[in-house]
């Protein structure tokens, strides 16, 4: 699936991924390849996702291995037809 997470300032990603772990506001979740389409509202924690492609680390991003890590203060994911949009602040 595509994942792309964006913030006012910037877009700090957007690549192929295999999973994503998500702070929603009832726990964390997480999203798969072909996982039904999903609207949910995010709380301040960290997003983490299994990325096919190397990711370079950067002030917003911690990479370890295929595993990259982003601190969000909240916001909004959209999951529609293998594409996933994250809305972070």
């Amino acid at each position: 699936m595509i994942l792309e997470i964006i913030t006012p300032e910037a877009s700090l990603f957007k690549g192929e991924v295999s999973s994503v772990s998500l702070p929603g506001l009832d726990g964390v979740f997480q999203v798969l390849n072909h996982h039904a389409s999903i609207i949910s509202s995010l709380r301040k924690g960290e997003l983490r996702f299994e990325s096919s492609t190397p990711v370079e680390a950067t002030s917003f991003l911690e990479v370890s291995g295929s595993t990259v890590c982003v601190q969000i203060k909240g916001g909004v994911a959209e999951l529609n037809n293998q594409k996933l949009i994250v809305l972070a602040e």
